[in-house]
């Protein structure tokens, strides 16, 4: 079981970038590491895992645009402008460097992040990560398809949603417990419960997916990350991101670290939170910050090419 811990432990704040009102949580001081969540997701998936980092580290969970309790403006939701977001967020943060952290959709940020400013970045971890193969849930394919967006307000809809949580309780007062992967598909379900938060879903999804899978790959410039510690975390039984994807970066990345949790789905942080801190602990205290060298760069470009 994970500690006891509630979302006003890390109660939600806000800045402005660009005009834009960003949510965000925040806890503990030390070592800076920045938290990102996944699609129709928010800083809350985090909360477990904060409670235990914040005792040695400042741990930083923002609310994606588009996400949370962010704001849901028309506009750029893919994962380079994302990333952007995060470099500025950083920014009016004070912040220099970070080890960035990124699950699922997240993880895809964080990649884009180390790629376009190294400089910020100290190290990588991908958690059941996007970005690294085709393959993803058929749901999420689904939802690229040309009308789905007029289809999710019939499925975000309060009587549905309403009968959602009437399931589930039934099925919490017949002794059944949903896994994280059914609780927080479900809790992100009911984000989509207003048109921005649907638009902006959408936007998202088709900006790296669609109908075949994943769009949107680094597996091609994914030897970079040699120049910087990188862990990749997956849970066994991920039903919506394949293990396999996270085994493949591996091999192809010289120097990185592997983990998998054998009773997990696609939200290990929050299935085995003890556990996943642990690694995560052990990861940083056993790796130095990743510095930014463009002569290093310069020759993996070449090394690569040849």
């Amino acid at each position: 079981m994970g500690p006891a811990v509630t979302a006003e432990t890390f109660p939600i704040e806000h800045t402005s970038i660009h005009g834009h009102d960003v949510a965000y949580r925040r806890g503990g001081a030390g070592p800076v590491l920045l938290l990102l969540h996944g699609i129709a997701g928010s800083s809350e998936t985090w909360l477990p895992a904060m409670e235990l980092l914040r005792r040695d580290y400042d741990v930083l969970a923002p609310d994606f645009l588009g996400h949370g309790r962010s704001a849901k403006p028309l506009g750029d939701y893919s994962l380079g402008n994302q990333a952007s977001g995060m470099r500025d967020f950083l920014h009016v943060m004070g912040i220099e460097r970070a080890t960035v952290i990124g699950q699922s959709f997240g993880g895809g940020v964080a990649m884009q992040f180390a790629y376009q400013f190294p400089e910020r970045t100290e190290r990588l971890a991908l958690i059941s990560s996007g970005g690294l193969g085709r393959s993803v849930s058929v749901l999420l394919r689904a939802a690229t398809l040309p009308g789905s967006e007029l289809l999710l307000p019939l499925l975000a809809g309060r009587h549905v949603l309403n009968g959602g949580r009437a399931v589930g309780r039934a099925l919490g007062r017949a002794g059944v417990q949903l896994g994280n992967d059914a609780v927080e598909i479900a809790r992100g379900h009911a984000s989509l419960g207003d048109p921005e938060s649907r638009a902006a879903f959408v936007h998202t999804l088709r900006a790296s997916l669609d109908v075949g899978g994943q769009r949107v790959q680094a597996l091609d410039r994914l030897y970079l990350a040699e120049e910087l510690p990188l862990l990749i975390l997956w849970g066994a039984r991920d039903r919506i991101i394949p293990p396999g994807h996270g085994r493949r970066a591996h091999h192809l990345v010289s120097g990185s670290r592997f983990e998998l949790f054998e009773a997990a789905g696609h939200f290990p942080h929050l299935d085995e939170p003890e556990r996943f801190v642990a690694t995560l602990e052990d990861w940083i205290a056993t790796t130095q910050p990743g510095r930014s060298d463009d002569s290093r760069f310069r020759a993996a470009f070449r090394r690569h090419a040849a």
